[in-house]
């Protein structure tokens, strides 16, 4: 079966009416669970990073001002989220979730995390309900240890991956690729290696067809040794922050052909969630569970 990554601590104790659904972690894994995504052996948990770990992609001061509680008041209202020691045990754990997942995806193939995505923090503060930024750690590890030589993080949130962008800017061997709604938060972006700033209100057709034409040309070019892939659901015409007018349909296709354009080529890949915006938890745990379904689809193929 396809290996899926999750730790218990993902939803922690939150407000419930906050913008930001910590409960669609756990919501997500029960979703899989009830459609028989997991079995006896393809569930993983990561263990929590130290801030030793982390500090190969943020400044030792900030993560230790995270842990403490001792960050400026301004600065926690830039990151978006109240702090509890419940949120500082999940922070320190996602970031191994997307690092294991990526490992499990160069073992088997494919891999996918039921959280991660948290691509607005930056090297030395958050933004966006993003506190650390799991894309960049992940890339920068396994590069750093020899896993991998090359790596193409191919960010379709709605929103532009800033923070991974700045973290990995001088980095030749990660090349990050923001395909975004341009007129939406972040306000004041970050260059990637590649931006596309799509127009609001953009339909399923235009969006896939540059989704493709996109991800050929890259993996023509750069070949790369694993894909990281930020798989966010806020691009559905019923985000709450999203401002595209893609179907639940077209969110569907886009994770297809991003999938079955890596199994084609042998390509490692290795999925995170992203954003998703939604009063309606249960059914954003459900767009959420849309790559995971994909992916749990088109693996077999894999090792066919």
């Amino acid at each position: 079966m396809l290996p899926l990554v999750y730790h218990p601590n993902y939803s922690c104790p939150f407000p419930e009416q906050h913008r930001f659904v910590m409960s669609k972690f756990v919501r997500l894994h029960d979703y899989c669970r009830q459609q028989g995504l997991i079995g006896r052996n393809n569930l993983f948990q990561p263990q929590p990073a130290s801030l030793t770990d982390l500090d190969i992609a943020h400044e030792r001061f900030y993560l230790e001002s995270l842990c403490d509680q001792t960050l400026d008041p301004r600065a926690w209202r830039r990151i978006g989220l109240p702090w509890s020691q419940g949120l500082i045990d999940r922070t320190l754990t996602a970031p191994n979730g997307t690092l294991l997942t990526a490992r499990l995806a160069l073992q088997h193939g494919m891999a996918c995390h039921l959280a991660g995505g948290t691509h607005h923090a930056h090297r030395d503060f958050g933004s966006g309900f993003c506190l650390i930024n799991d894309l960049a750690y992940c890339a920068l590890t396994l590069l750093a240890q020899g896993d991998v030589e090359k790596v193409l993080i191919f960010d379709l949130d709605v929103h532009q991956g800033d923070g991974t962008a700045a973290i990995l800017a001088h980095e030749p061997r990660a090349f990050t690729c923001s395909i975004h709604c341009e007129k939406n938060f972040p306000f004041r972006k970050s260059s990637s290696d590649l931006d596309i700033g799509l127009d609001q209100h953009l339909t399923d057709q235009p969006y896939l067809q540059t989704v493709e034409e996109t991800l050929l040309r890259l993996l023509d070019e750069h070949q790369p040794d694993l894909v990281l892939y930020d798989a966010g659901a806020d691009i559905w015409q019923g985000d709450e922050l999203g401002h595209l007018d893609i179907s639940w349909a077209g969110v569907q296709q886009r994770d297809e052909l991003v999938l079955s354009h890596c199994l084609r080529r042998h390509i490692p890949l290795a999925t995170v969630i992203g954003g998703g915006y939604d009063r309606d938890h249960a059914r954003l745990a459900r767009r959420h569970a849309i790559v995971v379904e994909s992916a749990a689809h088109l693996y077999p193929q894999y090792l066919s």
